[in-house]
């Protein structure tokens, strides 16, 4: 039965006794006195009340199957699907639920705005103008700009939550011929999918949560009340399904198991814990012996006698670039004239063949022999598909889940046994003979700098907790399923502490060598679906070319990240900052913002004073935020309650649903999409190739076309529908599991045994130069070549005792930061009652120990001072935090202060930040884990004389959940309906 069923005003009311909650400060959860099934079957005789199936935007990064119920054209609440929904089973948090405050708010952005005061002043002027002065003001000056200094000159921001607006990477980009885009993807997920890409294939760090793992390890986060990766309701069934739950994590966080394993390390030290991992694993024999030998290049030797050589390779831009590849890595061209490049040696232990060979060089414990990466092939092994499966035995599988089949591993045809141990001699084609030794020995080598006894005392966590959760990951549950217990659900802390690709890369070869790799519960990547257009609805032009000025090398940041040469898909946010200030390589002069802000990384500080030297700067928002005032223009956006979107998961979750529209937008907003594509029409660049129809006329249309690469017709694939279909389809039937619409693609696990982890990529084996999940990364070797950066490592980040133990004399206590707020996502919602009044103020986590000595009390406003300067929270004392660390919030603004910066420099904890502290391979900002100075705010040493945070002006923020500014926030429903 199709859920856009109408319902009287009586079975409503049955539906929800709060829906007048709606417009009640205090509400909280809005809970139904009755279910979905009766409501549905109620008399529609009024008309008036209808029940859509969507999915919820209020975060970024969950794709939760929600309830809309719309009374008369209103949204009056929101509730979890958990008829349909297998991967968020319900979940509807609180952010969900005050969608509706959102987008009622009488705050929003309703019209088209430009400033008349100059940028510095606190009131910026706004005044309302019309969409067709906006967009040909913001055409004009962007062309300008373009003509006089090339489009290097602008930089695109993109963030997170509006999923469909992650234009900043591909069509501002082109829009704007730059190759500079500020994106939150660099700190937030971009360096997993920079490791991954690097080490396996690309995007392969997401774990397969639906699959239910036996053993779950959550490291560096807390999903139970968070938006990222998985919803709250089905962490919880994660956990408590599971034999094992481990929790890697400096704090104690909120959930705690019968069987939890916690080990609460010094922040920043994660890839020390995961090489001590590494040891036990390798040295307690845990590891998988056939995956090791034949999908990794452990069994691939490294030698030092020959020069660095290779073949042409694609660079993981996408952008049709080479690069040349130079690696040690032993091949038949270092050992034979006219021998092949792309032919890895390795030592076959099996005993000689004697056949004469010249290349097995035969000795009593073996011989060569090689594995071609260009075919995918060893020596001598046949070609042709793999095609032995047995159906997936996980247990606790959700219901409307379909189990999938999965690939018996291939064995060596013909039978060898590739050494990973030992040293080899073998005679160079030069004639010398060269020891060589297999990757696994180095692999093993920096492994056991890390044993658990040395690990101690790097991350704090005792050596046998150590070892135990290490063993318990490793040590398979159920043998018989061929598998081991399940990935790595590793979050963002492993990206924030300068170590980010290496931790990541870490966690990615811990994964592979237990036999995690692609199998149920394992690391398999974003979801693979039929739909033709990617789940972030990333169009570009057609019609002309991508990233002209990509080619001259002017992406910033690649003078001091050169692996950027090779990445390519972002610019380094601090080197753009920096420009925008310096005027160095080169100025920025403009730029847009869509979805993100100027807060998320690197110094929040220089990046709003490089907003401010900017001659024009574009913003597209719901609301007026800090980076809104440093724009010149802002164009009004639309709330996911008010518009059409597929959606595929992000994650490994395997559903596919949508985004429907539930409401009418306000008159005079545009959705993203929209937004862009009139800006293409303002900039004079056709969006399609198609002279007789350059831009769709509505969204249906714009939908069956990016959703089949350009066939207007039908849904690409198994769906064989169109956009408006595929909503009805949507409607009645619920979530989709890609495992039925793509058993080869997704219903299968251990693709890279057939060839199938990657469209467009269909190779057996991964997505890597050498097709193997390198252990050794051969991208690395080439683009820092005698830097003995091949296997992933730890190095401290700078401004902690680890690389600097004298640091704690001035600055005692090590900072994290970040952790999610149940709330809050990100810099959202501070303005919505229902999400405020339930966390106010930014809280400082401190150890009861910590506080006494300092004079501090739960709730006292305290400084938190780096050497860039100071800001204000509040004291939460918590005996689940360690003596000497505090844990701060992140990215707080408050709307309620009438000024255009909104007072982003009073609690914003990236403040504190040293831009120039990043990892030395993504940039990712050193965000976590620095060393700072806490002491108590104090009406002497607080501006105002008032130890709380205050406008310019002297106005206190709101502290109090019965401040009454928190009503003036309530839904305006009459305010939308303005022209």
């Amino acid at each position: 039965m199709s859920l856009n069923t109408t319902l009287s005003r009586r079975a409503f009311m049955k539906v929800s006794a709060a829906a007048g909650a709606a417009a009640t400060l205090g509400a909280g959860a809005l809970s139904a006195s009755a279910t979905l099934e009766e409501a549905h079957a109620a008399p529609a005789s009024e008309g008036d009340v209808k029940v859509v199936r969507s999915c919820c935007r209020a975060c970024g990064k969950n794709e939760c199957g929600v309830y809309v119920t719309v009374q008369n054209g209103r949204a009056v609440k929101v509730e979890g699907d958990a008829d349909t929904s297998f991967h968020s089973m319900g979940n509807c948090c609180s952010k969900s639920q005050a969608s509706i405050q959102a987008a009622y708010h009488p705050d929003r952005l309703y019209h088209p705005m430009k400033r008349t005061n100059p940028k510095g002043e606190a009131d910026p002027g706004w005044v309302r103008i019309s969409w067709d002065e906006a967009l040909s003001t913001a055409a004009q000056k962007m062309n300008e700009l373009k003509e006089q200094y090339g489009g290097e000159c602008m930089v695109a921001l993109e963030g997170t939550s509006r999923h469909w607006t992650q234009f900043g990477s591909s069509a501002w980009m082109q829009l704007l011929d730059t190759p500079n885009t500020i994106t939150a993807w660099q700190i937030c997920k971009g360096p997993r999918h920079f490791a991954s890409a690097m080490t396996s294939s690309w995007c392969y760090s997401w774990m397969a949560t639906t699959d239910r793992p036996r053993v779950y390890v959550q490291w560096g986060g807390a999903s139970e009340i968070s938006n990222y990766d998985e919803s709250a309701r089905t962490t919880v069934d994660l956990a408590y399904t599971a034999d094992s739950h481990i929790a890697v994590d400096p704090r104690l966080t909120n959930l705690s198991t019968p069987g939890e394993q916690r080990l609460p390390l010094i922040p920043g030290t994660d890839g020390a814990l995961a090489l001590s991992w590494i040891n036990v694993i390798i040295e307690e024999n845990l590891y998988d012996d056939l995956y090791v030998k034949r999908w990794t290049n452990a069994p691939f030797l490294v030698c030092d006698d020959v020069e660095p050589t290779g073949w042409e390779e694609f660079t993981a831009g996408s952008y049709g670039r080479t690069y040349q590849l130079k690696t040690r890595l032993l091949k038949e061209s270092d050992i034979k004239e006219g021998g092949n490049v792309r032919r890895f040696m390795v030592w076959d232990e099996l005993a000689g063949k004697g056949d004469g060979h010249p290349l097995h060089q035969n000795d009593a414990s073996g011989h060569l022999t090689w594995f071609d990466s260009e075919t995918g092939l060893w020596e001598n092994e046949p070609e042709g598909q793999w095609d032995q499966f047995y159906e997936n035995p996980q247990p606790n599988l959700p219901e409307r889940t379909v189990p999938g089949r999965v690939a018996v591993p291939s064995p060596f045809n013909p039978d060898i046994d590739p050494a990973i141990y030992g040293e080899f001699e073998v005679a160079l084609k030069n004639g010398k003979a060269s020891k060589v030794t297999p990757v696994w020995e180095h692999y093993r080598a920096r492994a056991a700098g890390y044993a658990p006894e040395k690990a101690e005392g790097i991350t704090g966590v005792p050596a046998e907790v150590i070892r135990k959760a290490a063993i318990t990951y490793a040590t398979r549950v159920d043998p018989s399923t061929g598998y081991g217990n399940g990935g790595i659900q590793y979050m963002l802390a492993n990206e924030h502490t300068c170590n980010a690709l290496d931790n990541c890369r870490l966690l990615d070869t811990i994964c592979g060598i237990t036999g995690n790799y692609d199998t149920p519960a394992g690391m398999r990547g974003e979801t693979i679906s039929p739909l033709g257009c990617d789940a972030m609805i990333m169009s570009y032009s057609e019609q002309v070319p991508e990233y002209s000025t990509k080619e001259d090398q002017k992406q910033l940041g690649t003078e001091k990240l050169h692996l950027f040469n090779w990445w390519e898909n972002w610019a380094d946010a601090h080197a753009c900052w920096k420009a925008a200030v310096t005027g160095n390589p080169y100025p920025i002069r403009g730029g847009v913002v869509q979805a993100s802000d100027h807060m998320n990384m690197g110094n929040s500080v220089m990046a709003y004073e490089g907003l401010k030297q900017m001659d024009f700067f574009l913003c597209i928002d719901l609301w007026k935020t800090p980076t809104a005032g440093m724009a010149d223009i802002l164009m009004p956006a639309q709330h996911w309650l008010e518009v059409d979107c597929p959606r595929i998961t992000q994650g490994s979750q395997g559903a596919i649903g949508a985004t429907v529209q539930c409401i009418e937008p306000p008159a005079d907003t545009l959705y993203d999409p929209v937004i862009m594509l009139e800006m293409y029409k303002a900039m004079g660049v056709p969006w399609l190739a198609d002279p007789e129809h350059p831009y769709w006329e509505n969204m249906d249309e714009y939908f069956d076309y990016v959703c089949d690469g350009g066939d207007a017709k039908e849904l690409v694939g198994g769906m064989g529908m169109t956009w408006a279909q595929y909503k009805d389809e949507f409607q009645k039937n619920g979530w989709w599991d890609n495992r039925a619409l793509e058993p080869e693609w997704w219903g299968t696990y251990r693709r890279y045994e057939t060839g199938h982890l990657a469209k467009g990529q269909e190779v057996k084996g991964f997505n890597t130069p050498t097709k193997k999940h390198e252990i050794w990364s051969t991208v690395i070797e080439t683009f820092f070549p005698g830097d003995d950066q091949e296997i992933a490592t730890w190095i401290p980040a700078p401004e902690t005792p680890q690389a600097n133990p004298s640091i704690t004399e001035e600055w005692p206590f090590l900072m994290t930061t970040g952790r999610r707020i149940p709330v809050y996502f990100h810099s959202e919602h501070r303005q919505l009652p229902w999400c405020r009044e339930l966390w106010p103020v930014p809280r400082c986590e401190i150890n009861p120990e910590d506080a006494e000595k300092l004079g501090i009390e739960q709730g006292d406003w305290v400084w938190i001072e780096s050497p860039r300067g100071k800001i204000r929270q509040t004291a939460d004392l918590y005996h689940g935090i360690r003596p000497g660390v505090i844990n701060c919030e992140h990215q707080w603004w408050y709307p309620e202060l009438p000024q255009a910066d909104h007072g982003f420099t009073l609690s914003g904890i990236n403040c504190l930040v040293e831009g120039e502290n990043q990892d030395r391979f993504t940039g990712s900002t050193n965000a976590r884990a620095y060393c700072v100075k806490v002491y108590k705010a104090t009406p002497e040493n607080s501006p105002f004389g008032n130890p709380v945070p205050c406008g310019d002006d002297g106005t206190e923020i709101i502290h109090d959940a019965a401040d009454p500014r928190l009503k003036e926030w309530m839904p305006n429903y009459d305010i939308r309906k303005e022209a």
